[in-house]
């Protein structure tokens, strides 16, 4: 018979734990709603219209009615009628594309110390049929964070392993992730098989550079052998017991996906380069860090670079210290389409001061834009809906008080995603109000 002060214990527990689990709850759900569809045309009238093609308007306007932009043009050489329409004057204020984060896990990751909030990586090596668009949460917290600096579009995508499986590019205001989708399945992730670089001597046992070349060889010779056969599975009759793995390939090489090859050394890059070119893929290249060192090549093979992390340390110890922020600029400028990313989830909405200091090391600040919106569309396969303000693309843009690549001034009063006048409050404002109230800051 169990004794009272165990069950007065049992009792305490369940309650705690009661407790515990309505708060993870309550902090779990979503407070901010996603926006309804866009009921009237809106006219944004008299700001500065970057246009994300490289076209500054200094008077524009831009004008979207369901969703989709119906005009975009100079301000001072037309007149509206304004009765059917909301009218909203952006004089001195700026209009921008909506920006679009690249290669992150948005929506897959909560926090980092929690395990069960962690859903962006699959056990195995070799997993192609991985989705990461089915395990995108669209209660996460992060997303608003991002919508707040102006970043509206992201492409979230798996890791790990030497194939990763498929990312998604998402709209970041949604009820689900099928509500989200912008484009499902863009694209299959490979990480490539790290050559190793050996400086001075010495080293532990097992860990000679051989060892270590060794072992990047047999995975590429594992990583091309699965797809030659793979390939092989694809393009043959129809077996009668589908192989999941092999199948999740067909769309790659169809065309219908891009290959996407984290890479960063100059011999890693052209060895990957060679990789997709021998089964007839189009490449893109993440990471990139050496990826000036070899600017003709890419463009000779029509190679697309998503240079990862700008604000960080040089590659190599005998590097420029400022080489992180001058190789977008290298790479634009010798005619390579690239885009700009950060790693993981959190720092996504810093983005735009990414390409800010791009703008400070070599580019013009309308070129640096187009490495957060319109290359960055160009490379995910959404440029005839994203990226740009033009006529019959989706409305999903800002207006910022400021020059949006500076932190300094990048302060967004409205956003719009697909026309949608979506909510730009986000628990990191909740919380800078709450203290804020607390100690009479203002």
């Amino acid at each position: 018979m169990q004794k009272k002060e165990d069950i007065t214990m049992n009792k305490k527990i369940l309650t705690l734990f009661v407790a515990l689990a309505a708060s993870m709850s309550a902090f779990a759900q979503a407070n901010i709603s996603p926006a309804k569809a866009q009921a009237k045309k809106v006219i944004l009238l008299g700001g500065v219209v970057h246009t994300g093609n490289g076209t500054v308007i200094n008077n524009g306007y831009v004008v979207f009615e369901k969703g989709k932009i119906t005009g975009v043009g100079d301000a001072t050489t037309v007149k509206f009628a304004t009765n059917d329409a909301e009218l909203v004057n952006i004089n001195g204020k700026h209009v921008y594309p909506g920006f679009i984060a690249p290669v992150n896990t948005v929506g897959l990751v909560e926090f980092e110390s929690v395990k069960a909030t962690l859903d962006f990586q699959e056990i195995g090596n070799l997993n192609p049929h991985i989705r990461s668009l089915v395990a995108y949460n669209t209660d996460s917290k992060i997303p608003a964070t991002l919508r707040s600096n102006g970043v509206l579009m992201a492409q979230i995508r798996p890791s790990g392993g030497s194939i990763s499986g498929s990312s998604s590019v998402v709209q970041l205001d949604a009820w689900n992730w099928e509500d989200a989708a912008v484009k499902t399945d863009d694209g299959m992730h490979v990480n490539w098989p790290v050559t190793p670089r050996f400086r001075g001597f010495g080293g532990r046992p097992g860990f000679s550079a051989e060892s270590f070349a060794e072992r990047t060889q047999a995975a590429i010779a594992e990583l091309t052998a699965f797809f030659e056969e793979a390939k092989a599975y694809n393009e043959g009759p129809k077996p009668a017991e589908t192989n999941t793995r092999m199948a999740a390939m067909a769309k790659l090489f169809k065309g219908e996906q891009k290959l996407y090859i984290s890479a960063n050394t100059q011999k890693d890059i052209v060895a990957a380069v060679n990789f997709a070119k021998k089964f007839n893929l189009t490449p893109v290249i993440i990471g990139g860090s050496e990826a000036y060192l070899i600017t003709d090549f890419l463009k000779q093979n029509n190679v697309a670079v998503i240079v990862n992390q700008p604000h960080s340390l040089p590659t190599n110890i005998d590097d420029d210290v400022n080489m992180p922020y001058k190789n977008a600029a290298i790479l634009y400028n010798a005619g390579v389409t690239v885009a700009i990313s950060i790693e993981n989830f959190w720092q996504q909405r810093n983005l735009p001061f990414m390409a800010g200091t791009v703008a400070t090391w070599g580019l013009d600040k309308e070129k640096a834009l187009q490495t957060i919106t319109l290359n960055t569309a160009k490379i995910l396969g959404i440029e005839k809906t994203a990226g740009s303000l033009e006529v019959g693309k989706d409305a999903t843009l800002f207006i910022s008080t400021g020059d949006a690549l500076d932190m300094r001034t990048n302060k967004i009063e409205k956003a719009f995603i697909q026309g949608r006048d979506i909510n730009l409050d986000n628990l990191h404002k909740q919380l800078d109000k709450k203290f804020s109230d607390k100690y009479g800051i203002k």
